[in-house]
């Protein structure tokens, strides 16, 4: 029977990867650096490859380490996932739960979801992580994270989700602009040149744009904001014309005098809201009682 790594090992080369240097992957594992730096080399005897080239005041992953990092973090993932099923079985969403969320979903879901979830949950203790959808999937798939919050489409292999609700995308105009009118938005009307928009990594600019199928504009004079509020006050100041999404509407985000919200088109554009998890997760349950919870209205 062939010697395996140890969850020990593996640990150990994560943090590695992590931190970049035996001292501060051994002060994060809580062991002495030739404790950390042992437990890398019994690694290496039990892979019969090197993991790390040792070179001064750097650690390397080789390609054999850097694909272990990879497998580890999923077989670590696997086994927390194993020992959080075993401390709370019988009790769903109770313990410590993380959960990621994109930026134009958090301000907007959470304030008016989180009292009821603590009700219908108290030994739930949420811990939140607001993030671009790349890197939530990413801790997904890490074992960073135990749920997120995110908008569909977005291409996600080895993920799973469940429905919260359809969010519709509107167009929003500074008032005296030929677009600040009344009703929908007639296909075609919008155009590369008036639209300002979040910066790339966005999934509602990509998801916008796909709807009312337009290319981004490209330039370096290209404005690209930050948030939803900057957006919002670009598009008062006139500088032209963008996308929100329903849900911020909603929530008053585009209650200014200089701002008129509109449809966009008459078959309006929508994102599905979801929360996503790793495909065979053992909090697949609780991320779907989660997202019963989260529903929009």
């Amino acid at each position: 029977m062939s010697v395996l790594p140890t969850l020990r090992q593996l640990q150990y080369l994560k943090l590695l990867a992590e931190h970049g240097s035996f001292s501060r992957a051994a002060e994060a594992a809580h062991v002495s650096q030739p404790a950390l730096s042992s437990g890398v080399q019994e690694l290496e005897r039990v892979l019969g490859a090197a993991v790390v080239e040792r070179t001064r005041g750097a650690v390397i992953l080789t390609a054999v380490g850097a694909e272990a990092v990879r497998r580890a973090e999923d077989v670590l993932a696997r086994a927390e996932d194993m020992v959080e099923a075993a401390q709370n079985a019988g009790k769903p969403l109770s313990g410590r739960f993380r959960l990621g969320i994109i930026p134009t979903v958090a301000p907007f879901l959470l304030p008016r979801t989180l009292p009821g979830l603590k009700t219908l949950y108290p030994g739930l203790r949420l811990f939140i992580r607001e993030d671009l959808t790349p890197r939530l999937i990413a801790g997904l798939k890490a074992g960073q994270l135990d749920a997120a919050v995110i908008a569909l489409p977005y291409d996600a292999p080895g993920i799973d989700h469940a429905h919260i609700g359809d969010d519709e995308i509107l167009a929003a105009a500074p008032v005296g602009h030929p677009l600040a009118g009344a009703g929908p938005i007639p296909a075609g009307m919008l155009k590369a040149d008036d639209l300002i928009l979040l910066e790339d990594g966005h999934c509602l600019r990509d998801q916008a744009l796909a709807a009312v199928n337009i290319e981004a504009p490209r330039g370096e004079d290209v404005f690209a904001a930050t948030s939803l509020h900057t957006l919002v006050q670009m598009v008062s100041s006139g500088l032209g014309v963008s996308f929100l999404p329903h849900m911020a509407v909603k929530a008053g985000l585009a209650d200014s005098p200089g701002v008129v919200v509109r449809p966009i088109s008459e078959d309006a554009p929508r994102r599905e809201i979801v929360v996503a998890w790793r495909a065979g997760s053992s909090r697949a349950a609780e991320a779907r009682l989660l997202a019963e919870a989260l529903k929009l209205d």
